[in-house]
């Protein structure tokens, strides 16, 4: 028996344009992850944003070397973002919650939204509105000497474990 859609039916949906348009969403996300972390408007187009990869794995840790600037690197392989901003380094998940579609800094509303459904978050990735019921993801990270290890395999949901989700960063 189908009761008709609901918030989360998908169907109609447009689907997402590609790998390429995927990481260049990514990597504008990025410089939304920068507001979240208290960096103006006008300071955070202006950050630098370049392509990395791992320096180093094992099993699900990947390491990266720590930013010795503010800036943006992406991972595309690991879908990862490390953002540096004064003295806070994060990793956020380049995806929505909802449905994994690359989601896209709007500028001009100092937001992220995911073109697929429309939801929106502020740019500390808290939910604001839209068909996700959560907040953006972040990834588990933490320091060896001047290195960021980024645990993949452990993405915190601010609506299961907020605290461990606000602790996802490295003060450096």
């Amino acid at each position: 028996m189908t009761l008709g859609p609901s918030a989360h039916d998908c169907t109609g949906c447009a689907l997402a344009d590609g790998r390429r348009a995927f990481l260049r969403d990514a990597a504008r996300s990025a410089v939304g992850a920068l507001l979240a972390l208290g960096v103006a408007p006008r300071l955070a187009a202006a950050l630098p944003v370049e392509w990395i990869s791992a320096q180093g794995a094992s099993g699900t840790h990947k390491r990266y070397p720590i930013p010795t600037r503010d800036g943006v690197q992406v991972d595309k392989e690991s879908e990862v973002i490390v953002a540096r901003v004064g003295n806070a380094v994060y990793a956020f998940s380049l995806s929505c919650p909802h449905q994994r579609t690359a989601l896209r800094w709007q500028e001009k509303e100092g937001r992220f939204q995911c073109p697929k459904h429309k939801s929106k978050y502020r740019p500390d990735g808290a939910y604001i509105s839209g068909r996700a019921t959560r907040s953006m993801d972040r990834f588990a990270v933490e320091r060896d000497g001047q290195q960021l290890v980024v645990d993949i395999a452990l993405l915190f949901r601010e609506d299961e474990h907020r605290a461990r989700w606000q602790g996802a960063v490295v003060m450096l």
